[in-house]
């Protein structure tokens, strides 16, 4: 047998090389290595983190604080019902191929997509099994050619508890979270709408076969804001700000055809085309690429692709995934734009009987007829007299129409857990004067992957000045380190000097490293290949006239500067490229 490596092609060398500088240097790594690793998992060391964090703050500036959203943070696991009512028990599962000989699993589409056939999101489990036994699909672990076809619920399952009936599942997005807890937020909010709620955490998905590596992830981190709003107003009034904007687009119609090259038009002129069907979906959409291309990736390696009604999320009315051009992935989707409708406050309201509309004023009161709820008190007091009070606390919170429902479907209605009869509860049809409107409101979803933007950022960043240097030009605000300090010798109070210059930009909340191993040469190298924007070299004429020679990373330039003044040019060069 030939143990030989083949020559790989000069895009899987830039990327293997990228991914040994990230391990190397501790960017990231692949997991649980001393167990032989993890597919799907990796570990962020000291300069990931921070190069994490700070894309994590640039978000913020661009979709938290300059819109005044909120912010929460809520649980990672959560209850089946919760999955349930959101449609993912149902709905979140991916084709997996079993090999009908070793019995080793695969997610079906990717091994079809690897040898060129053509696979939509929503083919069915039937056609993809026709294409899988054709003959063609070799299992990767023995060769055989026979496979059987399911489908496999990619949630992570747990027990809460000690009781194994109690099931759980770790989430799959942070979404949910925003969605179950919106009644309170809506309050908390003072009935604010447009009402903007972001969560920046830890999401789950129990992938078949991931073998992209960070590019296809079991544990990863989002990005997500949920924008809710009013169907019957639903205009965004930040348009104005990005309707001329250009958009490199792929639209529904492009996608059927199989079309590779996307449409360049504005914001304004996807609207009107209805291409963008939803205005506030086209401003984060906007807001996501000049987001990106802060990250250092040009508009030419972006675009938006449209998923088609079968490839769509259950809960999308209509859904463009933003990718990005990467050497050895092709287009590789870093952020997802959904319209949700109301699906999922309508799926949650359904489920747990609660009302989750929103109001707003009106012009002139109006009459109207509702329903209305008359709980007989005394038997409720009488059947449970220690929860009487919970119980009708919370029947009150729940919508008249729901509870009847469930009276005249099931007999009952579940309340605090507890199961109350016909008798339990009444209802009348009055007319009354009301001064607000009620609705549900519709969401539009903008949703980032964090690692896919570490990576592709790198990647972009990836440069060779000449052949054995490489430069990691990443933008200023994004550098892990933004400061390296190197004396030019160990003696006659050069190391003395070094330190001290490193320990005062440090005070000045400047990160900076120390580093005196080596020549000057390696030590720049070192620096170039994490993106340290600046080099300061301390050497003898530092100790005569208290000037030192401050290195450009991206030009190699190099000019003298008075020790007192480094922090502020620093700094100054830092807010200048902040966005």
């Amino acid at each position: 047998m030939d143990d030989t490596i083949p020559l790989k092609s000069a895009k899987e060398s830039k990327a293997e090389k990228l991914l040994e500088l990230a391990r190397r240097r501790g960017f990231f790594w692949q997991a649980l290595e001393i167990y032989g690793g993890v597919s799907g998992f990796v570990s962020f060391g000291e300069l990931g983190v921070k190069m994490k964090n700070r894309m994590i703050e640039l978000w913020r500036d661009y979709f938290i604080h300059r819109h005044g959203f909120t912010e929460v943070d809520t649980p990672l696991i959560s209850p089946y019902i919760v999955f349930e009512a959101s449609g993912h028990v149902n709905s979140f599962k991916d084709p997996m191929a079993e090999c009908s000989k070793c019995h080793k699993k695969f997610r079906a589409d990717h091994l079809l997509i690897d040898l060129g056939h053509y696979v939509s999101e929503g083919m069915s489990l039937k056609d993809m099994g026709k294409e899988m036994n054709k003959g063609d699909v070799k299992c990767p672990e023995c060769g055989n050619t026979k496979w059987s076809l399911g489908h496999f619920l990619t949630m992570f399952e747990t027990a809460i508890g000690p009781y194994s009936e109690s099931e759980g599942f770790m989430r799959p997005e942070t979404a949910q979270g925003i969605f179950t807890e919106f009644k309170r937020l809506y309050e908390v909010s003072r009935g604010k709408m447009p009402l903007g709620i972001a969560q920046i955490g830890k999401a789950f998905r129990n992938e078949i076969s991931p073998r992209q590596g960070v590019i296809r992830l079991r544990e990863f981190s989002m990005m997500e804001i949920e924008l809710f709003f009013d169907p019957s107003n639903s205009n965004c009034p930040l348009l104005r700000e990005v309707e001329e904007e250009k958009l490199r687009i792929l639209p529904e119609e492009l996608v059927e055809k199989g079309v590779e090259e996307p449409l360049i038009m504005s914001v304004k002129e996807a609207l009107n085309r209805r291409i963008i069907k939803q205005e506030w979906l086209a401003y984060f959409m906007a807001l996501s690429k000049r987001f990106v291309a802060k990250l250092g990736i040009v508009e030419d390696k972006q675009r938006f692709h449209a998923k088609l009604p079968n490839e769509r999320a259950h809960y999308s009315a209509q859904t463009y995934d933003h990718e990005v051009f990467l050497d050895k992935f092709g287009w590789v989707e870093v952020a997802g734009h959904a319209y949700r409708t109301d699906y999922d406050l309508q799926s949650h309201a359904k489920k747990s009987s609660m009302d989750f509309s929103a109001s707003v004023e009106l012009a002139e009161p109006i009459r109207i007829k509702r329903l209305k709820m008359n709980i007989d008190v005394k038997k409720i007091g009488a059947a449970f007299p220690e929860k009487a009070s919970n119980i009708m606390e919370r029947l009150k919170e729940m919508s008249p129409e729901d509870v009847k429902k469930s009276l005249d479907e099931q007999g009952e209605v579940l309340v605090e857990g507890l199961k109350l009869p016909k008798e339990f509860v009444g209802f009348d049809e009055v007319e009354e004067e009301v001064k607000v409107r009620r609705f549900v409101p519709h969401v539009v979803e903008p949703s980032f992957g964090i690692e896919r933007l570490v990576y592709a950022t790198l990647e972009h960043a990836y440069w060779k000045k000449e052949e054995d240097r490489v430069v990691l030009k990443l933008p200023l605000y994004l550098a892990p380190v933004q400061a390296a300090v190197f004396p030019l010798v160990l003696r006659d109070g050069l190391k003395e000097r070094s330190l001290e210059v490193w320990e005062n930009l440090r005070r000045k909340g400047i990160d900076a490293i120390y580093d005196d191993s080596g020549s000057i040469g390696r030590r720049y190298a070192r620096a170039d290949e994490i993106g340290v924007p600046f080099s300061i070299t301390i050497d003898y004429q530092t100790l005569e006239d208290g000037t030192v020679t401050i290195r450009d990373r991206d030009t190699w330039d190099q000019k003298r500067m008075d020790i007192k003044e480094l922090s502020d040019h620093i700094l100054g060069a830092l807010r200048s490229h902040n966005p």
